[in-house]
């Protein structure tokens, strides 16, 4: 019996030896490796401390508080945390280690960059978090870029089915601002979910909310919103850490970070009472390159920015607008809308915009739209279905616009020329506005212009269609006749393309082709040849020059009768008092007199035809011209202002008719 005792008293001491060595081996490794962070942290010229450290191995629970680190080189980073627990802690060997649950109490972060950032969070809880047992090693380099890679490869070296923060505050200042000019930011419902290999599935934010002062015009002024269920898929902590590492400063590949962002709604509202409201927005594919995103270039913008209440001179403005223009061509976004946009603006309006739309690669927007828009007016408000611009060069455009960024500085013909390269087109779809100052409305069913295939800055090829309601004004004497036929609006179809082949020397304007509603259907056929590429100059004298190598090529006119020749008799008989049918007779009469008198048999067969068009309405007249040798096209266009005859003499002439 006493040996069984005294078996029972050593297993267990041997027991809870066991126990407490096991406590203090897992207490120690702990200290070990806070220290070992620490210290590396005081190596670099900061200071790094923290409070007691407890375990408790029943539960396997660690207890840190009142951990405080801060570095002042090359970024003042700063961090404190009241305390740490970690329950269900394992040390699987001397490099890794996991927890059940962690969480953090009292938690503050601050970063000074450019920005001054800092972020405060009462309470941060992680579930089944597991990673390196310790910190990985420190890189030499001391820079901006060392600082964030680290950073990112520590947060890419865990994972965790969750991480959730119940609130957040965020305080962001301008460099250099004042308390007036800085923002707060409270975040509700943090959740980052299955992050694991450097990937976060899902980011959700349920609300937020931002309040702050702003200065404009040595005034200050509050801003204020808030927005909702903000979301964000499958980030890619790996292509976001390729803007960090300057081995990759040369990579022109794009490397996607979200799948997927949406959010909203969201509302704001600045100074002088204008307040914003957006339904929500999504977008698709964000991918970055990071030889245009390297942090130096991110810092550099942030840095060329002037201090808040001092006016930018030109050359800061350049240099701003020229690092702009870099970042842009590291953007890749897929798709990107924004619905439902009400900009309130007192005491004008409100604006109204049922969706943008939008996609980036290189710094080049491939179409931008804007649907459903609606802008106040003195009159009645404007209404677009539909204004697209295509294939903007945002990137070139700052460029462009920098080179003017002088006060009072505007770019000179030539100049401005050199935006039509950076947008190719533009297109307006069911379009309701008043009419310059009238009481009427002009509609736009459909407006397309696009150009493109440049010699220079100038485009060779453009191809424009319109299909309008217009009023008729009043006050031009050229469209009275159309007021005194009862006729208000007209309708105009026009469609309009040309386009020059540079290895043929052929410019040709085709189609070619205009419909006034109720009046006439008109299309032509135009060509010209021997077109040098020196005309396409910018420069008016060159152009001019080579000009006179053009020669003039087949014309063909087609006009349809819709209506137009009885209001031409009508108004040609109250002119004269004539009846109706006196005055038809008198237009051919006048027609034929006028041939007579050329002596050209051409002339008159011409006449007879467009006799026979104004006798017989609702005819199709049909003209060609060919030349009949080399007719050099400015000498025509002179010909024809003093001896129309004599330059229509240069071409074989053939007119018909047809129902």
């Amino acid at each position: 019996m006493r040996k069984i005792l005294i078996g029972l008293v050593v297993a267990t001491l041997l027991v809870v030896g066991g126990f407490l060595g096991y406590q203090f081996y897992v207490q120690y490794r702990i200290d070990r490796e806070i220290e070992v962070a620490f210290a590396q942290i005081r190596a670099t010229g900061g200071s790094a401390s923290h409070g007691k450290i407890s375990f408790d191995p029943l539960s396997r629970t660690v207890r840190i508080a009142d951990i405080a680190t801060e570095v002042t080189t090359p970024v003042p980073v700063r961090v404190r945390i009241a305390s740490v627990t970690a329950s269900g802690v394992k040390l699987a060997d001397e490099t890794r280690f996991s927890a059940e649950a962690v969480e953090t109490a009292g938690v503050e972060f601050s970063l000074q960059a450019g920005w001054s950032t800092s972020y405060k969070a009462p309470s941060i809880i992680i579930k089944d978090l597991a990673g390196p047992a310790g910190p990985p090693p420190r890189e030499n380099g001391q820079s901006a870029d060392d600082v964030y890679r680290w950073a990112v490869q520590r947060i890419a070296s865990i994972s965790s089915a969750s991480i959730a923060a119940p609130s957040l505050t965020a305080t962001v200042s301008l460099p250099g601002a004042t308390e007036a000019q800085s923002v707060e930011y409270t975040y509700t419902n943090i959740a980052l979910r299955d992050m694991r290999d450097g990937r976060i599935a899902t980011t959700t934010v349920e609300r937020a909310s931002f309040a702050g002062n702003i200065q404009q015009n040595g005034k200050t002024g509050k801003i204020g919103g808030e927005f909702a269920n903000m979301a964000s898929y499958d980030f890619d902590l790996g292509a976001a850490l390729a803007i960090f590492d300057p081995a990759r400063a040369n990579d022109d590949k794009y490397v996607r970070v979200y799948r997927q962002v949406t959010g909203g709604p969201y509302a704001f509202s600045v100074p002088d009472g204008v307040r914003v409201h957006i339904d929500g927005f999504t977008v698709d594919d964000v991918g970055l390159r990071p030889s245009k995103l390297q942090t130096s270039q991110l810092l550099a913008v942030a840095a060329a920015v002037p201090k808040p209440g001092t006016m930018p001179t030109p050359a800061q403005t350049r240099d701003v607008m020229q690092k702009l223009a870099g970042i842009y061509e590291g953007i890749q976004i897929g798709n990107a809308e924004m619905r439902g946009l009400a900009i309130d603006i007192p005491p004008a309006g409100s604006v109204k915009l049922a969706a943008l739309r939008f996609n980036l690669d290189g710094g080049r927007i491939g179409e931008f739209a804007l649907e459903g828009l609606e802008v106040p007016s003195p009159q009645e408000p404007i209404k677009m279905g539909r204004l697209a611009l295509k294939s903007m060069d945002i990137a070139g455009l700052l460029r462009w616009s920098s080179e003017f960024s002088g006060q009072g500085q505007q770019p000179t013909p030539d100049q401005a020329l050199g935006m039509l390269p950076l947008i190719e087109g533009i297109e307006v779809k069911n379009f309701n506005g008043p009419y310059k100052n009238t009481n009427k409305q002009i509609r736009i069913d459909n407006f397309s212009l696009n150009w493109g295939q440049f010699v220079g800055a100038i485009p060779t090829q453009a191809h424009l269609v319109a299909n309008m309601d217009t009023p008729i004004e009043a006050n031009d004497p050229m469209l009275k006749p159309l007021l005194l036929a009862g006729v208000q609006t007209t309708r105009i179809n026009l469609d309009l393309g040309a386009a020059w082949t540079e290895a043929s020397g052929a410019f040709g304007i085709e189609p070619a082709a205009i419909e006034i509603g109720n009046l006439l259907k008109a299309s032509a056929r135009v060509s010209l040849a021997h077109v040098p590429r020196g005309v396409f100059s910018s420069n008016p004298q060159q152009a001019m020059t080579m000009a006179t190598q053009i020669e003039a090529g087949a014309l063909e006119l087609t006009l349809h009768d819709l209506g137009g020749v009885d209001l031409l008799v009508a108004q040609y008989g109250r002119a004269q008092n004539l009846s109706r049918e006196d005055a038809r007779r008198a237009i051919a009469e006048s027609i034929a007199t006028t041939a007579k008198a050329t002596d050209s048999p051409e002339a008159s067969a011409v006449a007879e035809t467009m006799v026979h068009f104004i006798e017989t309405p609702g005819q199709t007249l049909i003209i060609k011209l060919t030349p009949l040798g080399k007719v050099p096209a400015l000498q025509l266009l002179q010909r024809l202002k003093t001896d129309p005859i004599a330059a229509l003499a240069q071409f074989q002439i053939e007119a018909s008719t047809e129902l």
